[in-house]
């Protein structure tokens, strides 16, 4: 199949992408976060689709996203207290509840669980999209599993060309890495996958959060997944990254002491000259936002350079940096060199 190029600012394109996306095909959806394949969420047969165009496992449920708040009644048994809060302080935005479902969800959707994860994203063009198809969108990260997520049209279309009707360019994602995922069918909610919205905000509004134990570590043996984003490994390019955790001075002896053919440094601005490896940067070592718009980019540079050994500088796991420590241990298999 031939995947269409269409503009976010053009409405006659967004018409076009509505009617494929209503007509039961796949588009690639530009959000704030990164960009979503989308199919309609009511449609078993077309959230099939997903899977299929991305090679993803089936037991690993999606999120839906609206364009409206009452939107949700249809789609959960009940709207709680805390997810109205949650909502009226981060809505819309890069945050994803977890509620129980309603009959409406198809299974596809949900890999079989009694939840459904929702999401109602700012970016003017995903609403745009959601308006204009009428339907509530089930949409993963528009890239083959466990690739990076693209944060760019272009992007998209490396890994899924060919392989959906169309892509629509919105330009690049404002944060970069996927939503915050937080349950509020569990007591007391929990964070299961972290984002733009930190769990100190989920916090300030909603009291006691936990955080779920596979945020910072492998899920465990046997293990549902319960959110997108919890399986082992995952965002990973095709090199073998490994995390370095210490100062720059330990990072860049060990970097320069064990550099070979095909070794890069994932490492932050201003530290390149340094180092005896090529080099692919992913912001400032102080700026987790930053860090997190580049995270995904920097992983796909590796790949255009051919590294196939990464060291990678290591996140500091607070703020914005834990959901950057987050994909980047995924995208290392866990594999993390602790030095002095």
């Amino acid at each position: 199949m031939q995947t269409l190029r269409l503009n976010a600012s053009n409405q006659e394109d967004i018409r076009t992408a509505a009617q494929i996306l209503r007509d039961g095909g796949l588009v690639g959806i530009p959000t704030e976060t990164v960009y979503g394949l989308a199919a309609n969420a009511l449609d078993g047969k077309a959230v099939a689709a997903i899977f299929a165009a991305k090679g993803r496992p089936m037991d690993n449920p999606l999120i839906v996203h609206i364009s409206d708040f009452d939107q949700i009644y249809q789609l959960v048994r009940e709207v709680t207290p805390e997810a109205k809060k949650l909502a009226q302080a981060y809505w819309p935005g890069p945050m994803t509840m977890i509620l129980p479902k309603s009959d409406i969800i198809p299974n596809e959707v949900s890999a079989g669980l009694d939840t459904v994860a929702i999401r109602f994203p700012s970016h003017l063009a995903a609403k745009a999209l959601i308006d204009a198809a009428g339907i509530p969108l089930a949409a993963p990260s528009a890239n083959l599993s466990g690739h990076p997520s693209p944060t760019t049209a272009g992007h998209v279309l490396n890994d899924l060309d060919g392989k959906i009707e169309a892509v629509v360019d919105g330009g690049p994602c404002g944060v970069g890495l996927e939503s915050t995922v937080v349950t509020l069918a569990s007591d007391p909610p929990r964070l299961l996958r972290p984002g733009g919205i930190t769990l100190e905000q989920l916090r300030s509004v909603l009291g006691t959060v936990e955080m779920d134990s596979a945020v910072l570590n492998p899920l465990k043996e046997g293990a549902r997944v319960s959110s997108p984003g919890m399986k082992y490994k995952h965002y990973s390019p095709k090199a073998n990254v490994i995390i370095i955790d210490g100062s720059f001075d330990a990072y860049k002896n060990y970097v320069n002491s064990h550099g070979g053919d095909h070794t890069a440094a994932l490492c932050y601005s201003g530290e390149a000259a340094e180092l005896a490896v090529p080099t692919v940067c992913y912001g400032g070592e102080d700026d987790y936002g930053e860090q997190a718009r580049e995270l995904f980019d920097a992983l796909r540079r590796l790949d255009e350079i051919h590294a196939k050994t990464v060291y990678a500088r290591c996140p500091e796991p607070k703020g914005v940096g834990l959901a950057v420590y987050n994909r980047l241990i995924r995208a290392a298999g866990f594999e993390v060199l602790h030095l002095d």
